[in-house]
């Protein structure tokens, strides 16, 4: 089963600041430009390529306090599954779009693709570090946003080993957001 990341940081490596928020992603950059046809930055046809999500339980909370309604939401009818330990309910207004599972990953991995999963898409730092260090990341597209944070929430933690990104693709976007897409090599 393919898993890919797709997640926006800081130039400096941060996903949210020390208090989880990530407000600094709508006014970085020029936030005035016209985007034309890179309006979303590829997000429609990235998500549009999964056919589920797999994320943790902090960036469940994060979507969660964000309240949006069903015309902002932003994953359609996916399947969504949320690793954690503590979590026995979701939150009231993410209990019917999304499943709680705590348990081995790659055992979830072997049960999604038997039935029919084939694409999976993985957000949330502690999430794609896990997935990662376990070798089952195939594809990473990290949007850089133009904003220094300082401190913050890393994309990455320690790795097991060094892992080699290859197969580099950048996209310049007119709001200064340069998009990287690799492919992870574990050899």
């Amino acid at each position: 089963m393919k898993c890919t990341v797709y997640i926006a940081t800081s130039v400096d490596g941060f996903i949210a600041k020390t208090d989880g928020s990530v407000d600094w992603l709508h006014t970085a950059g020029k936030t005035d430009v016209d985007m034309g046809e890179h309006a979303d930055m590829g997000w429609s046809s990235f998500i549009a390529s999964q056919d589920c999500l797999i994320m943790g339980r902090k960036c469940m909370e994060v979507i969660s306090n964000m309240n949006l309604t069903p015309e902002q939401w932003p994953y359609g009818d996916m399947r969504i599954i949320v690793l954690s330990n503590t979590l026995k309910h979701a939150p009231d207004n993410m209990k019917d779009k999304v499943e709680l599972y705590s348990g081995d990953l790659h055992s979830l991995m072997a049960t999604l693709e038997s039935q029919g999963h084939k694409h999976a898409y993985i957000d949330g730092g502690k999430t794609i570090q896990a997935f990662i260090n376990l070798q089952l990341i195939n594809e990473m597209l990290i949007t850089k946003a133009p904003i220094l944070l300082g401190e913050g929430v890393p994309l990455f933690g320690k790795t097991a080993r060094d892992i080699k990104l290859e197969q580099a693709k950048a996209t310049a976007f007119a709001n200064d957001f340069i998009q990287v897409h690799y492919t992870v090599n574990y050899n």
